[in-house]
């Protein structure tokens, strides 16, 4: 079963961080997607895939902000309106 969720970051977030963490956890599980920054200090990530992968890679996106101290963000369902192809992608 597939689980598409939406999560809003509202902290500027270092693009190290979104290659290094976001993107290559999204790899290793095998989830579809993007990042996008959409304002100043307002970051968007959308992904997509396998239920028990999205949940995994929310714990350890959740665990990563505790380390950086980043509080202020929003994890909510999301339908899925695009095709992804496969990958993540961080759109800058």
């Amino acid at each position: 079963m597939n689980k598409c969720v939406r999560i809003s970051v509202f902290k500027n977030l270092d693009d190290k961080f979104l290659k290094n963490s976001v993107q290559k956890h999204a790899q290793k599980l095998n989830l579809e997607g993007f990042s996008q920054q959409v304002e100043d200090d307002n970051y968007k990530i959308i992904i997509n895939g396998n239920k028990e992968n999205v949940d995994k890679f929310i714990d350890l996106l959740h665990k990563e902000f505790i380390d950086l101290d980043i509080q202020d963000f929003e994890i909510e369902p999301f339908l899925k309106d695009k095709d992804y192809r496969g990958v993540f992608r961080i759109i800058q």
